[in-house]
């Protein structure tokens, strides 16, 4: 379900939602690749894996999947964003990827694949846009195109772990906790930690969670800055709604003289979940 609240959070793509133009997408990858790549390295996907990139954006995870699946692997990707898939499926072509490759625009509640395609799945920074009834949904498509016994990752941003200094160290919680009351793009973020539930009840087996901290400490990486800055204007567009003169003001200009993340002691953090399942075996 689109909600209305995607066009407050900007950054949509031609899809509506908010925080899914390449622009916002690319930066976030960049900023935190390491730990993204870390987990997944847990994500247990195997040489010669027939490997879906459920949500795969503009593609930046196709080079890592392909390195892990190698020359007998295989690699399917899809995105909502039909413009965001073209990019993918060119970068991969520019790639000249280890195995072959292919990408096309697809809903993940409705997959145009048989079942039992797939060996693995991978699912990275795309349930958040996902009401519960589209959770279950998705989770019942990626279960009955993966074989039994092959394998379902899924990867998102936690934003309880998502804090920044100097400056109110509730500044981020009360604002999730106020946006995250109703209905919306919040609120989906604040339900990552519960993904190993919905893996349960999708009919899934083995599963297991972890969740880890992603840390950003002064001086911050220019790609850090870029997209950690961005990201936090367009959290105080609109919190500055109802507290004009707050401590959101500080946030709001990306370039402001006292943008806390350019402070000596400047940090920023967030959560990321990566919740692994198992197709049972009939």
């Amino acid at each position: 379900m689109l909600t209305k609240d995607h066009a407050d959070w900007g950054y949509t793509a031609s899809t509506g939602l908010g925080f899914t133009h390449r622009t916002i997408v690319d930066a976030h990858f960049r900023a935190c690749e390491e730990p993204y790549l870390a987990l997944l390295g847990q994500a247990g996907l195997r040489p010669g894996d027939h490997v879906l990139d459920a949500g795969c954006g503009t593609g930046d995870f196709l080079p890592h999947l392909a390195a892990l699946v190698g020359g007998e692997g295989r690699v399917t990707a899809v995105d909502l964003a039909a413009e965001n898939a073209a990019l993918a499926a060119e970068r991969a072509a520019a790639l000249r990827l280890p195995c072959p490759t292919e990408v096309r625009t697809a809903d993940l509640l409705d997959l145009p694949y048989p079942d039992d395609t797939f060996d693995a799945a991978w699912c990275a920074n795309t349930v958040q846009y996902l009401d519960d009834d589209e959770l279950a949904r998705a989770l019942a498509e990626l279960r009955r195109v993966v074989r039994p016994g092959g394998t379902l990752a899924v990867k998102d941003l936690d934003a309880h772990l998502i804090t920044a200094r100097p400056g109110d160290p509730y500044l981020f919680a009360d604002f999730f906790r106020t946006a995250g009351a109703q209905p919306g793009y919040a609120r989906q973020l604040l339900r990552t930690r519960e993904l190993y539930r919905h893996l349960k009840r999708a009919g899934l087996t083995d599963v297991r969670q972890r969740t880890v901290l992603i840390e950003h400490h002064a001086p911050l990486t220019p790609a850090a800055q870029d997209y950690y800055k961005a990201a936090c204007a367009q959290l105080a567009r609109q919190a500055l709604v109802s507290d004009p003169d707050g401590p959101w003001q500080r946030f709001a200009d990306p370039a402001g003289p006292a943008h806390p993340l350019d402070d000596p002691d400047g940090y920023i953090s967030e959560g990321n979940v990566l919740a692994l399942g198992t197709v049972p075996r009939p």
